[in-house]
C-alpha cells in the first residue's frame, strides 16, 4: 500500500496504490474515485452496537466501506471540509481523535469512542472522542491546515477545543475553562483543552464552529 496526499493544504486529496489483495478501510463517503478492479464491501464495523457508538456517540457514519483491489489500482478519498490530511503510522499505539477526523485506515486499525469528561457537557464539539488503536496505517483530516506540536513530559499547552484534531494516548488531555467566568463567556474562547506531554499533538488551523457562529447570522431569514 503507497500512500500520496495532493492539493494539501486546503483541499488535499489521499491517493492510494493498492497491491492485489490490499485492502483499506474507509469511512462512508470518503470516497472520490477508485480504479475498476477495486471492490467495496460496506459493513457495520465492530457490530451494531461499535457502530451505534461511533455514529450517535461519536459523530462518525454508521457504517464503513472497506475497498479491496481484485487486481492492483488506485483509490482517492477526500474529506467533507476544505483542508488538510495527515498520515500517521501506528505500532500497537492509541491515538485520540475529535469526531469526524477519521478518513480512512488499514482493516487492522480499531475506531472506537472515548468518554471526555464532564466538563465536555458544556463543550460545542462534543462529549466523545474517537479513539484509534492498532498496527497500520491511518489517516486523518482537518478543517484549515494541519499544525503539529510535539510536547515533552510535563511540559503544558492550550488549544481551543474546536482546533483539535488528534493527540497521541501518552498526552493528558483536561477540558477548562478559559481564566474566570466572565473570560468564558464573553472573551469568544469559550472552553480549551489543557494537554500535558509527552507525545504529540495535531492542531488545524480553523474551526468549523467558528465559521458557523460567523456565518449563521449572514444568512437571510423569513420574515414573519
Amino acid at each position: 500500500m503507497v500512500h500520496e496526499i495532493l492539493y494539501r493544504p486546503s483541499f488535499s486529496l489521499l491517493k492510494i496504490s493498492l497491491a492485489k489483495g490490499e485492502v483499506i478501510t474507509a469511512e462512508a463517503g470518503a470516497m472520490v474515485s477508485m480504479s475498476s478492479g477495486i471492490a467495496i464491501e460496506t459493513k457495520m464495523k465492530g457490530g451494531v452496537w461499535g457502530a451505534l457508538k461511533k455514529s450517535v456517540l461519536g459523530g462518525e457514519s454508521f457504517f464503513v466501506n472497506n475497498f479491496r483491489a481484485n487486481e492492483a489500482g488506485e483509490i482517492a478519498f477526500a474529506p467533507t471540509m476544505p483542508g488538510d490530511m495527515a498520515f500517521i503510522e501506528l505500532k500497537g499505539q492509541t491515538v485520540y481523535a475529535q469526531s469526524g477526523a477519521f478518513i480512512a485506515s488499514s482493516p487492522e486499525i480499531t475506531v472506537d469512542t472515548k468518554w471526555g469528561g464532564a466538563k465536555t457537557f458544556i463543550s460545542k464539539e462534543g462529549l466523545f472522542l474517537l479513539k484509534i488503536s492498532g498496527t497500520g496505517k491511518l489517516f486523518v483530516s482537518s478543517y484549515g491546515a494541519i499544525h503539529e506540536v510535539i510536547l515533552a513530559a510535563g511540559q503544558k499547552y492550550t488549544v481551543d477545543t474546536g482546533h483539535m484534531v488528534c493527540f497521541d494516548e501518552t498526552v493528558h488531555y483536561e477540558v477548562k475553562r478559559v481564566g474566570g467566568l466572565k473570560s468564558t463567556l464573553f472573551s469568544g474562547e469559550g472552553l480549551v483543552c489543557e494537554l500535558t506531554g509527552p507525545g504529540r499533538i495535531m492542531l488545524q488551523t480553523r474551526s468549523e464552529d467558528a465559521f458557523l457562529s460567523w456565518l449563521i447570522p449572514q444568512l437571510p431569514h423569513k420574515s414573519s
